[in-house]
């Protein structure tokens, strides 16, 4: 008869196992682990298999097992600075102590540890981490001097000799390298052509994720759909500044990688893990989202996630602008009217993933992952934040009738965005990254400048949008609450200016465009006209087009920038134009 106590008996989280910690007096085990992290099934394999490990931590604590892609709010709460994370936590879900991997002896060493630990001092030995205190964020002026600093940091953190920023492990920062196209194209593009030596798959297409190496060698050969879409159109914002095809090559690739390995019929699903020559022992432990490993090749987690559908829809349509890619276009079409349907509410509230079969025909809900698969978070603000801005896109690329629904996609983004500001933005500006409700420490505050930049640089879009389509003072009152929450949510940490760096350079992209008027093209015509493919490939990736603009003629484009107005009947007319304004910009 076999010994149940030798497997782990993981928990699912919610409210469950804390109450069961707490009525049991014992400390909570957290496994933070991840579909495409190897090192998490070689923790598994090693490490949670070995039967004396796994009755100590059946008998001494409440183990629960959490896959971080469909729990962010947990993952960034708990991270002990990679994954798997393992964290030992009093039953309120302060945190006793963590670790990243541990081997067999090191468990056991940390197991009698905490036992020790939590028998001594109880619920005093936990404590809630600094960045969920709760203090004010460093709110300051937004003005030109955010761009400057983080402009200076490119060179300052510049890797001359390997490129990329930084001389530890270097990862691809599409973010930062769409910063520096602006301000230092000779390093972003020098950057982009690493990256697609270094972290793309020239076999089977995809990037990876990072690379070990100052040198960009070793790399991490996961592929993640938020990496991936960033990257897409990171390079193809490259090709628009530089015209360089070579660019281009990775990004199709990609795109295609993305279609024959992560869609799983409706959607992009999230990862591909590491195929099984890439790395050591990694069975297809307990506890990771249901996945697909059809023929014994990597593991593939084809959940649907908002967030990162969002941003490849966003991608996608970034490169069909400047191409013309009609897969691209349709698949971009493809996961809109997914999200609309099925991942976004009638109120605008985002729920974070949908289950689906997989490939093979295994259910996204297995033993492991439990009742997760019907219990997905909502109301996330990196979610809200992208598919604002993915709709935004859509509206400037394809036109108001892109929707299978019907619907506009400016609709769309204005229901996402009334939601986020009302849900999370704080009375200081700051956003939220989701509702402060849950158990363990869910219900502490966590304001990400990340997600807060992405979320400031969608409502700009959107805001441009709306100011340009509108038709009264409500459509004018509508543009600029968009524009002042974006404003606010960037004024929330500009106290701090001076200690944010290159890694968030985004930061200075959102605060440029809040310190000097974008670049609009209003078209008179419909998407797909010459005037509006013209005014979609103008050399400035942060300008927004509004195609069949009722305010225009038909035939006919305003370029305006602040006060100032020039009119295009041509393509090549409308091309000076944008010239002549940014020049006097």
């Amino acid at each position: 008869m076999t010994d149940d106590r030798t497997h782990v008996e993981w928990r699912e989280w919610g409210p469950a196992p804390f109450e069961e910690a707490r009525a049991a007096d014992r400390p909570v085990l957290l496994a933070l682990t991840a579909t495409w992290c190897d090192s998490c099934h070689e923790m598994d394999a090693e490490t949670y298999a070995e039967p004396r490990i796994a009755a100590n931590v059946n008998d001494g604590f409440v183990p629960v097992r959490v896959d971080v892609d469909r729990r962010p709010s947990v993952r960034e709460r708990y991270n002990m600075g990679g994954f798997p994370s393992t964290v030992f936590c009093t039953p309120d879900g302060s945190v006793i102590t963590g670790a990243t991997y541990l081997g067999p002896d090191g468990m056991r060493q940390v197991l009698g540890s905490v036992r020790d630990v939590w028998s001594e001092r109880g619920d005093d030995a936990g404590r809630i981490p600094r960045a969920l205190s709760g203090d004010p964020t460093p709110a300051g002026p937004v003005d030109e001097r955010i761009e400057s600093h983080l402009a200076g940091q490119l060179d300052e953190k510049w890797d001359p000799r390997f490129a990329g920023w930084g001389t530890d492990a270097k990862f691809p920062l599409p973010r930062t390298i769409e910063f520096a196209l602006k301000r230092a194209r000779e390093q972003a593009t020098e950057t982009l052509g690493v990256i697609g030596e270094s972290l793309y798959d020239d076999e089977s297409g995809g990037f990876y994720r990072y690379a070990e190496g100052r040198d960009w060698s070793d790399p991490h050969t996961e592929k993640v759909l938020d990496a991936n879409a960033a990257l897409v159109r990171a390079f193809a914002n490259g090709y628009l500044y530089t015209g360089d095809d070579g660019l281009l090559d990775p990004a199709l690739g990609t795109r295609d990688f993305l279609i024959e390995r992560l869609w799983n019929g409706t959607a992009f699903g999230g990862s591909v893990a590491p195929a099984p020559d890439d790395a050591g022992g990694s069975g297809d432990g307990e506890g990771s989202a249901a996945v697909d490993s059809g023929d014994f090749g990597p593991r593939r987690d084809l959940t649907a996630y908002a967030g990162g559908n969002a941003l490849a829809a966003d991608a996608f349509l970034t490169l069909a602008s400047y191409t013309d890619d009609e897969t691209a276009r349709s698949y971009a079409t493809r996961v809109l009217d997914e999200l609309d349907a099925a991942l976004v509410a009638e109120d605008g509230t985002v729920v974070h993933f949908e289950a689906t079969a997989g490939a093979s025909g295994e259910s996204e809900s297995d033993a492991a992952s439990g009742g997760e698969a019907t219990n997905a978070p909502e109301l996330l603000l990196e979610d809200h934040a992208r598919v604002v801005g993915a709709f935004a896109r859509a509206r400037q690329v394809l036109g108001p009738d892109a929707l299978a629904s019907g619907r506009d996609p400016l609709d769309v983004a204005r229901s996402v965005a009334d939601r986020a500001i009302d849900a999370l933005q704080e009375p200081d500006g700051a956003f939220r990254d989701g509702p402060e409700t849950g158990v363990g420490l869910l219900d502490e505050p966590l304001r990400p400048l990340d997600g807060g930049v992405e979320m400031a640089d969608a409502l700009l879009d959107l805001g441009a949008l709306v100011g340009e389509l509108g038709d009264g003072d409500g459509a004018t009152e509508a543009s600029q609450r968009y524009e002042d929450a974006a404003h606010a949510g960037i004024a929330a940490f500009a106290g701090a200016r001076e200690r944010i760096g290159v890694q968030v350079a985004g930061y200075g992209s959102v605060a440029a465009r809040l310190t000097r008027p974008d670049l609009v093209v209003a078209v008179g015509g419909p998407a797909g006209c010459d005037l509006h493919r013209a005014a979609l490939r103008v050399a400035d990736h942060e300008a927004v087009v509004v195609p069949r603009a009722p305010t225009v003629s038909a035939g006919v484009a305003t370029v305006e920038r602040g006060e100032q107005t020039r009119e295009a009947t041509t393509p090549e007319a409308l091309m000076d134009a944008v010239s002549t304004l940014t020049r006097d910009a």
